[in-house]
């Protein structure tokens, strides 16, 4: 948490007319409307005249829902207020996320000679950021340093976690930010009556409200260490459990630096398929280790990807996910559901002709594949958005059942594609290891790319096989990975491939 406020009531500027502009900026669910009707109520309640207008966006696609409040003392006659925030005419900005406030700094929402910037320094992704190949979260530290010098003083704290402590929502805990900054002339209890005159929810959010108010106040907290990592458990019939143990023990009997990661990997493709499947697993691997040398950072980085490239994303992993116990008591907790109240869950599905020709058994799977006219009629019948509603009966037995099918899940056409792809890639990595061991890690590092289900895989492969070809282009040159490297990471970083292509073209320009 950063402040930088005396934290007294400050009076409006006496050449804006006593007027004093506040804008919220809040995504669904964070209750700006709510905060802004506090503010409202909190106005008028002490002799002040107000407006407020919203304008919404849709969530994070195009942007937050802009909250905006104008008031000034009640002198009698009617003031003249603006429907909308202006560049340099706010006073007080407050934004529900860490983003939302570098999105009101950018937009010149926030100036060091008058605006007053509330904001939670919790992160809810934004769309742009999920859709990177790659870590494409942006950084809230260039955030925290731009609003140290953009406002006039800065208030920052997790208010979302203040919040679902106090058993209430964010917008609670913003307006008790809100009350302790000063920036508004009424004390705290006509803060607090504002909540009791709502009617709803009284108690929790007037809890909320007194630790955001704390919280303002506090200072900056100390970090927290990083929670011990818990230990893997494992639970079944005791004849798995004993394939399991020995499983555990012969990825111990890997190369030290190793070891833990292939425990995680064995765990992941094991819980993908079976036991069966974690023993081919470690065949692969001890495959790379006898081919391996000190410092083993091959096997370390074949253990992590081995591992992914079994336990790929098709159809029956999907529905197995959404139809798991955990997940659904994860969801509820999430949703902060409560005893007697019914929660409704509909799941998006939208399967291309290819992932229904994928569950096939090999041989049909390679034979309606290769029909344009069964391709074209599996796309009409399946390549269409479905909405399910799996807290009901039909939807949730039907993943059910499909989820079920992991047992024969190793006849199938996606399985054998997949099988294929492994060993071409891994097959290409140890091709480097004895010429050039950097290059045979990064070649490993670049199954990175291919994650995913459907047209996300489809693009992960895409870009996998242009970072390959690039990678031959360059193979033999002393800076060969480096220059893997480089192309692995555009390709991350750039969703529409125009970068990678880029990069492409300057490492043709000097063969």
């Amino acid at each position: 948490m950063t402040v930088h406020s005396a934290f007294e009531p400050q009076r409006p500027d006496p050449a804006m007319g006593g007027i004093i502009k506040l804008a919220c900026l809040a995504v669904g669910g964070q209750g700006g409307g709510v905060l802004t009707g506090w503010i409202e109520d909190l106005a008028r309640a002490n002799g002040y005249v107000c407006q407020a207008t919203s304008v919404a966006g849709v969530a994070q696609r195009t942007g937050a829902t802009v909250y905006y409040v104008e008031m000034c003392p009640d002198t009698g006659q009617q003031p003249i207020f603006s429907l909308m925030p202006a560049a340099g005419d706010v006073d007080i900005m407050i934004t529900a996320e860490m983003m939302e406030a570098g999105r009101a700094i950018i937009r010149g929402f926030v100036t060091p000679d008058r605006t007053v910037l509330i904001t939670s320094t919790h992160r809810a992704l934004a769309v742009s950021e999920k859709m990177v190949p790659g870590d494409g979260i942006a950084s809230s530290a260039e955030v925290m340093a731009a609003a140290e010098v953009a406002a006039k003083s800065f208030i920052a704290a997790d208010f979302d976690a203040v919040a679902i402590k106090a058993g209430s929502v964010i917008s609670a805990t913003l307006f008790g930010a809100l009350a302790a900054s000063g920036a508004l002339p009424f004390p705290r209890a006509a803060f607090e009556a504002a909540i009791r005159g709502g009617g709803k929810g009284v108690e929790p959010s007037l809890r909320a409200f007194a630790a955001g108010f704390d919280a303002a106040l506090a200072g900056a907290l100390p970090p927290q260490p990083a929670p011990e990592p818990k230990a893997m458990e494992v639970r079944g019939p005791d004849h798995l459990l004993r394939g399991w143990t020995d499983l555990v023990q012969r990825a111990a009997r890997l190369p030290a630096p190793a070891v833990e990661m292939a425990e995680r990997g064995l765990r992941k493709v094991v819980e993908f398929q079976d036991l069966a499947y974690g023993a081919e697993y470690l065949g692969r691997l001890e495959g790379v280790a006898t081919r391996d040398r000190d410092p083993f950072t091959v096997t370390l980085e074949a253990a992590k990807y081995i591992a992914n490239a079994m336990a790929y994303d098709d159809v029956i992993r999907v529905a197995d996910i959404k139809t798991r116990g955990t997940r659904m008591g994860r969801i509820k907790a999430e949703m902060g559901l409560k005893p007697g109240q019914v929660m409704q869950l509909t799941e998006f599905l939208h399967p291309r002709a290819e992932e229904i020709a994928g569950m096939l058994p090999r041989r049909w799977g390679e034979k309606i594949s290769a029909s344009p006219a069964w391709m074209a009629r599996l796309d009409r019948w399946f390549n269409h958005g479905r909405r399910m509603r799996t807290d009901g009966l039909r939807a949730y037995l039907m993943l059910y059942v499909l989820g079920g099918l992991k047992s024969r899940r190793r006849g199938t056409l996606r399985h054998a594609q997949e099988v294929a792809h492994l060993d071409r890639w891994l097959g290409d990595a140890m091709g480097h290891i004895d010429r050039d061991y950097a290059l045979c890690a990064e070649v490993i590092r670049c199954r990175r790319l291919v994650k995913g289900y459907s047209d996300t895989h489809v693009r992960g492969l895409s870009k996998f096989d242009r970072v390959m070809e690039g990678i031959a282009l360059v193979a033999g040159r002393d800076d060969a990975a480096d220059w893997a490297r480089r192309l692995r990471e555009t390709a991350l970083k750039d969703e529409e491939g125009k970068a990678l292509e880029g990069a492409l073209a300057t490492v043709r320009s000097f063969l």
